[in-house]
């Protein structure tokens, strides 16, 4: 007996229905097709009032170019850099310094727009022009930089509007005359016809402004890596612009690289040019003591033995010179490294034979302080990422040094050497005669500045040639064109996510509402709840009702699908107590209008129609109406019969049909719940078994007063109404928890008013098994779907185009 107890206990297996989700889901078809048509409305909305954005795309091929530069003996050599750091000329291209000259190159001083009508965005005119205005004072700290209206009032005037100091400022002035609006003055000229339903406006542009729209839309990148070809990309609001822009700054870097490949050449023409200027007053000078010696000492030429210790001593010289002009040019590039700030590069582009000017360190002293500079557009200067580079810089600095000073020594032991061959031939030359060893002096120094003479002037004039004949080292392959196709707002992408985004809310708003929905609607949530049995489910009232249910349906359409639900509750309620000859079946709910006292009547009268004599008894004393909806005096009732003032026929009232009497509840007592108790009602229970077969007793709801619970105890069948979109969760557990207290196994549950919402439905199928439910199962239906089967009154209301049949 216990294990079969256990079984009873048991909730019923509920499996997961995905028909039935789908179908929840449809059920508020209309609920998510208002939030995609809200969301694309919203988005052509969003769309109409953003303005589009334009880009245009150009492509560049960066390479290094050699340098022509000839040998300034062992110094000036000609130098390959090594292939370019790709990455080091995309900083250069995306630098503010740069962009700021190729925006003074496009010359747009001032911004001409078209105000919206329906719009509230402007729309800007470049390149056209449509006013011609022509700039008189323009202060550029301090110059007007709002907006102003342009509105022509005759042929000889116009009026500006503008705003200033927080109010709109409108004025006419005369075309042709100035026109003062701040420290700004300006002239307009006649512009022609006009149309008068078009407002232009105009502003004066900040430089600025302009280099920060041109740099905030560019963007550059390698195609592949080490291929040298380089894509870059303008957006902006003005298809033109955007183009003009990239053109521009595509062309301002050419000549910035072409700038910095001449600047070394330019450096090494400027040295030769010094030494030049130098050189050239000794040879004078040489040339002017040789004839003034010769004029003086009638001597016209040396020995032949003295010409070879010349020519040797003069060969000397001239090693020593050049390794001297070596050590010059050496200490100049060593006055630059130490006087280089660390944000500025070094041009000196030179190299030794003997790796005297250390080119590789150089190339990348250069290549750190690009790196530094474009690091400071984004961090400041104590960031760590800066002071990194520093950091680099500092030791590329230093190692310059130190190669330097090791090619200063080398030179100063060869010079040393030079030094002590030109002290042997000195010695030699000193035994000749003294006229000679004037002479061989004075021609000696004369060849030998001469010849050094000779020999910059060419390394200049290749200087030159090389310095013509450079090329920049990057060439547009392809160059911006103005692409009058939007890229953003992407508007298929916006559409296509307003109408993602409409699904969701509209998806979302279904589960929303029924996560929070704390309300039971339909019997498989009944049975996810609770072990307590349903006997039936009684369809929905298929009218309004008036004040007092005074119209029973079970009786005027007994073809009904209510009246048939009814029945299906009332062959139910005759299996249960089949052993008793007269049935007490006590109705409760958990609150007030769950429809209970509805029940009853129906339950009574469709009970009387198979020839049961039924008594409906009004058991609540406190707030009782059945006797509105049976259209009688509540004067006298249970609560006289109670409180002894009358007598079981006295307060009994015969219907108007057969089979079915019924007893009102009689004036509200002060102590309801007392006079339920007492035994004067269990002898009124007594009685009326031995009269009817079926006691019907409406009583007060179990939820908010215990005035019931004396009648449930004595019933044989306790009835529990459970509204479908009325009773909570909760009222669910009620009955189960009645019968466990109590030590009651009479309890069964009726689902009241339930019509299909799928909305709300449970998305689980009930599984009846005998393992669960047992001899307490009952069958029953909801009828869902029967409606059009014909064998019901109710099917002559519906139509095939009534669309929610489809969707409830």
């Amino acid at each position: 007996m216990e294990e079969t107890e256990k079984i009873q206990q048991k909730l019923p297996n509920q499996e997961f229905d995905y028909f039935k989700i789908g179908k929840i889901l449809i059920s508020r078809w209309y609920w998510i097709a208002a939030a995609v048509v809200i969301c694309y409305i919203g988005a052509d909305v969003y769309l109409w009032y953003t303005p589009k954005t334009y880009a245009t795309t150009s492509t560049m091929k960066l390479e290094e170019k050699k340098s022509e530069i000839s040998d300034l003996a062992i110094i000036l050599n000609n130098s390959d850099k090594g292939p370019s750091k790709i990455q080091s000329e995309l900083f250069v291209i995306v630098s503010r310094g740069l962009i700021k000259n190729a925006i003074k190159d496009l010359n747009y001083p001032i911004g001409f727009y078209v105000a919206g009508r329906v719009r509230t965005a402007t729309y800007e005119l470049y390149p056209e022009k449509p006013l011609d205005i022509k700039t008189i004072r323009l202060d550029s700290a301090s110059f007007f930089q709002g907006l102003i209206t342009f509105q022509p009032v005759n042929n000889t005037t116009f009026s500006l509007s503008y705003q200033s100091g927080g109010h709109i400022v409108k004025t006419n002035f005369s075309y042709n005359n100035p026109v003062n609006i701040g420290s700004t003055t300006f002239t307009i000229s006649y512009p022609g016809d006009l149309d008068k339903n078009i407002s232009y406006q105009f502003r004066f542009n900040n430089l600025d402004g302009l280099v920060s729209r041109a740099k905030g839309g560019l963007s550059v990148m390698e195609v592949t890596k080490n291929s040298g070809i380089v894509s870059l990309h303008e957006t902006d609001s003005n298809a033109q612009f955007a183009a003009d822009a990239l053109n521009a700054i595509m062309n301002e870097y050419l000549v910035y690289d072409h700038d910095q490949k001449q600047q070394s050449a330019s450096q090494i023409i400027s040295f030769i040019n010094k030494q030049l200027d130098t050189i050239s007053g000794k040879v004078k000078k040489s040339e002017t003591a040789i004839e003034e010696f010769k004029q003086r000492s009638k001597l016209m030429d040396v020995g032949s033995a003295a010409q070879v210790q010349l020519t040797k001593v003069n060969e000397i010289e001239i090693q020593r010179n050049l390794f001297k002009a070596q050590l010059s040019t050496i200490d100049d590039f060593e006055e630059q490294i130490n006087k280089a700030k660390y944000d500025e590069s070094l041009n000196f582009n030179t190299e030794g034979g003997t790796n005297q000017l250390p080119v590789a360190l150089l190339t990348n002293f250069n290549n750190y302080i690009d790196q530094k500079n474009n690091l400071l557009n984004t961090y400041t200067p104590n960031s760590p990422q800066v002071k990194e580079v520093d950091r680099q810089i500092l030791l590329v600095r230093n190692e310059i040094i130190e190669n330097l000073n090791r090619a200063k020594v080398s030179i100063l032991h060869k010079i040393e050497e030079l030094d002590r061959q030109l002290s042997i031939v000195n010695e030699r030359v000193a035994s000749f005669p003294i006229a000679e060893r004037e002479l061989d002096s004075l021609n000696r120094d004369f060849e030998i500045n001469e010849k050094v003479y000779t020999f910059l002037s060419e390394k200049k004039l290749d200087a030159q040639i090389s310095r013509s004949a450079i090329a920049p080292g990057a060439s547009v392959v392809e160059p911006a064109q103005a692409n009058f196709g939007p890229v953003a707002p992407d508007e298929h992408g916006i559409r296509r996510t307003a109408i993602m985004v409409g699904l969701i809310i509209g998806l979302g708003s279904i589960v929303l509402i029924r996560v929070l929905n704390p309300y039971i609607y339909d019997k498989e949530t009944v049975e996810s709840l609770t072990t307590i049995p349903i006997i039936g489910v009684i369809r929905k009232f298929p009218r309004r009702l008036d004040e007092n249910s005074g119209d029973i349906l079970a009786l005027s359409q007994p073809r009904s699908i209510f009246a048939e639900s009814v029945r299906s509750v009332r062959t139910n309620l005759s299996f249960l107590a089949s052993e008793k000859d007269s049935k007490v079946i006590c109705i409760t709910s958990e609150v007030a209008g769950e429809g209970k006292s509805f029940v009853a009547v129906n339950l009574s009268s469709t009970l009387s129609l198979i020839d049961k004599k039924t008594v409906l008894v009004a058991a609540d004393l406190r707030r009782s109406k059945l006797h509105k909806t049976f259209h009688v005096p509540n004067d006298k009732g249970l609560s006289n019969f109670l409180a002894h003032q009358c007598t079981i026929d006295d307060v009994i009232l015969h219907t108007n049909q057969d089979n079915f009497d019924f007893i009102p509840s009689g004036p509200v007592p002060p102590n309801p719940s007392e006079l339920l108790h007492t035994e004067r009602m269990k002898l009124l229970v007594e009685a009326l078994r031995d009269k009817y077969d079926i006691i019907i007793i409406d009583t007060a709801p179990v939820g908010l007063v215990s005035d019931s619970i004396p009648l449930i105890r004595i019933s044989d069948i306790n009835v529990f109404v459970i509204r479908s979109g009325k009773s909570k969760f909760y009222s669910a557990t009620i009955p189960q928890r009645i019968d466990q207290e109590y030590h009651l196994n009479n309890s069964v549950i009726i689902l009241n008013a339930f019509e299909e919402d799928l909305l709300h439905s449970r998305y689980y199928t009930t599984k009846f098994t005998g393992e669960n439910y047992g001899s307490r199962y009952y069958y029953y239906s909801d009828y869902v779907g029967y409606e059009s089967s014909g064998y019901y009154v109710d099917s002559d209301q519906k139509r095939w185009w009534d669309i929610r049949r489809w969707f409830k």
